[in-house]
């Protein structure tokens, strides 16, 4: 992999971070949600609308003119984002208008809603797919199921030490007064839920949910004069070298191990430096090979890490999922994971927080796409 030129990301910062209500079937319009995350952004960063000249969002909601049509901006900059290294590459591109001088504070959101547009169409054997309908792979759930059986049969992951994911995202999730999930969960439940698609169950799937998270990505410079301590954008991964295609890879880790590779080269901390981990968590076992590809662990250690769940605990070497993750909390695509780092290393978080929190990683995606950031904790 080429070395980084620069570390632009370090002239940014998440100066602001916004939340709507978030829930199952919340029966409010969708561009209630936004307008309800976007405004608590632009506050906590201390702005006013007219400050933001930037406007970027990741599809599945209101867009960019809608949100135009009632807030008015005064633009220099504004993407929407699909694709790439998955939906952490809206708040990456944020930061790269920012550092390229395209504007100064932009908002960044992403609405989620628990049901879709409608039922999808039947499936068709073209492309890729054509190698997977014939074993009646025909939805993410499916792909993912395969992967995953692999990945725990590779690294030699037990039931019982995937479940400490989920249980620490549910013990977690009890002092998180937004998450879905809280009552109590035990290893026998887990071990008895209904299988969905081998070696998927019902708890090993995240929490859909209708909620927005936003984020008021601005200059470095503007950090002294935010009421907020602002979160350092330390360094990105978003590395590809591979066929989009995870039935090509050599290994189903591939795209998330050169994205490991590529955060850190362009990080001056390192594994065991970071305080707080957001790990993506679709599907648990997508947190399993992060932990893995991240360096966490050595590979092929990753069931041996998560035995009993100590090491992942808010108390433990690795705090994870401090909110209850998306399997507990609801699925925000890895926003709402952003927005526990950001809390997190503003030290704010009350029964939650993680003690000096002061590096986080926070990941997104699993297959084909995926990214990673790291984040500190200003001085």
């Amino acid at each position: 992999m080429r070395a980084p030129r620069g570390v632009r990301e370090r002239n940014t910062v998440i100066a602001g971070v916004g939340k709507s209500q978030t829930g199952r079937r919340l029966q409010r319009a969708p561009i209630e949600l936004v307008l309800e995350a976007c405004l608590a952004a632009v506050s906590d960063a201390g702005l006013a609308l007219g400050d933001i000249d930037g406007l970027v969002h990741v599809p599945g909601g209101p867009g960019i003119a809608e949100l135009q049509d009632v807030l008015s901006f005064d633009l220099a900059w504004h993407g929407s984002i699909a694709g790439g290294p998955a939906q952490l590459s809206a708040v990456m591109q944020a930061s790269m208008a920012v550092s390229s001088g395209l504007c100064r504070h932009v908002l960044v959101y992403h609405h989620v809603a628990t049901r879709g547009a409608g039922p999808p169409g039947p499936p068709r054997a073209a492309g890729g797919d054509q190698w997977l309908l014939p074993f009646r792979a025909a939805t993410p759930m499916h792909w993912n199921a395969l992967r995953g059986a692999r990945f725990l049969h590779e690294a030699n992951v037990s039931r019982e030490q995937l479940g400490a994911i989920v249980l620490n995202a549910r013990r977690n999730a009890a002092a998180n007064p937004a998450a879905v999930y809280t009552e109590p969960l035990t290893m026998e439940d887990y071990l008895a839920a209904r299988v969905i698609s081998t070696p998927i169950t019902l708890l090993d799937c995240d929490v859909p949910v209708d909620g927005c998270t936003a984020f008021v990505v601005s200059h470095a410079d503007y950090a002294p004069d935010a009421p907020q301590p602002a979160v350092q954008l330390h360094a990105f991964g978003a590395a590809l070298s591979t066929r989009l295609r995870w039935t090509e890879w050599d290994d189903v880790t591939d795209v998330m191990d050169e994205v490991a590779a590529q955060l850190w080269s362009r990080s001056v901390v390192g594994p065991d430096d970071v305080d707080v981990a957001a790990l993506y968590d679709g599907f648990s076992f997508h947190t399993a090979m992060w932990i893995q590809a991240l360096g966490f662990c050595e590979r092929g250690e990753v069931g041996a890490f998560l035995e009993g769940g100590e090491r992942i605990a808010r108390t433990g070497s690795l705090p994870l999922h401090t909110d209850g993750g998306q399997l507990s909390g609801g699925r925000l695509h890895g926003f709402g994971h952003l927005a526990e780092a950001c809390w997190q290393l503003r030290g704010d978080l009350g029964e939650r927080q993680v003690e000096g929190a002061e590096v986080a990683v926070v990941t997104n995606g699993a297959s084909p796409i995926a990214g990673a950031m790291v984040l500190t904790r200003r001085r």
